[in-house]
């Protein structure tokens, strides 16, 4: 397995649960502490802890200490670099002469 599947791997596990990708979406608007991203997403303090240290893990969300609180954000850069990886890859594969695959719509 190259190093770019298990960096996808990873971003899979972050994003593969409805309650983690629900935070993400929370964080894209902005920086929050756990409270807020509780009062967002509707879930407990200890679930949505749990999932951000999920997130953590797959290296989908940094976190700063700020007084007593931590604000959680999106780490933009790491995954900004991970999907341009992707599409280069795919790019490669595509030049060398791979099948195309059916174009999906969002």
């Amino acid at each position: 397995m190259t190093d770019l599947c298990r960096e996808i791997n990873k971003f899979g596990k972050g994003i593969g649960n409805e309650a983690r990708y629900r935070i993400l979406q929370t964080l894209l608007k902005g920086p929050r502490t756990v409270g807020e991203i509780t009062r967002v997403v509707g879930l407990s303090q200890p679930s949505i802890s749990q999932h951000l240290a999920t997130l953590k893990a797959c290296d989908l969300v940094i976190d700063e200490r700020q007084g007593k609180e931590v604000v959680y954000a999106v780490n933009a850069e790491y995954t900004l670099k991970l999907l341009q990886s992707l599409v280069d890859d795919m790019n490669v594969q595509r030049k060398n002469g791979r099948k195309k695959g059916k174009n999906i719509k969002i």
